[in-house]
């Protein structure tokens, strides 16, 4: 069945691009951050300069003493993030809860099997990431609405499809 033009790859793809544009170094932090906070967590978002490898600790309380507390670990460019980059993340967890790498790229197998051999750590590449955003759009911050101005579309369900017969 051919996909219709709201469907296509190539429309992800462009989004894709469009943030690796314009969400570079610490502002692609603050859009993980917010995006975190439309998912029903409360974040701070390191500073600039140096952060010892965490860029944002999401919680679940207001205080952010009770677990699960996530650190987080953004990587804005379009390189594959490697297996020393989700190891330095680790580290930095340690045991202290868990770990989330975000990446508008792709992570290498060597990344992937170590996160899923720590059990601790999770991966979100750019195509999951924008699965994400799609999803959450609504709740995002009116800024970044902005900057990734999208439109929902309704289209028609085929009976079939829905259900009916």
């Amino acid at each position: 069945m051919p996909s219709s033009p709201a469907t296509s790859s190539s429309r992800p793809r462009n989004l894709l691009k469009t943030l690796t544009q314009n969400f570079k170094g610490h502002r692609f932090a603050h859009l993980v951050g917010d995006l975190l906070k439309t998912m029903g967590y409360r974040t701070r978002v390191s500073p600039e300069g140096p952060d010892k490898g965490i860029d944002i600790v999401a919680f679940t309380d207001e205080l952010g003493l009770h677990p699960p507390i996530i650190r987080v670990q953004v990587k804005s460019g379009e390189g594959n993030v490697g297996s020393p980059e989700v190891q330095a993340l680790s580290g930095a967890v340690g045991d202290k809860g868990a770990g989330l790498f975000v990446t508008l790229a792709s992570f290498s197998k060597q990344a992937r099997d170590f996160a899923d051999a720590k059990g601790d750590i999770r991966l979100l590449d750019g195509d999951a990431l924008l699965e994400l955003l799609l999803e959450h759009y609504e709740g995002l911050d009116a800024k970044y609405r902005a900057e990734i101005p999208l439109k929902r579309v309704y289209i028609p369900e085929p009976a079939e499809e829905a259900g009916e017969v």
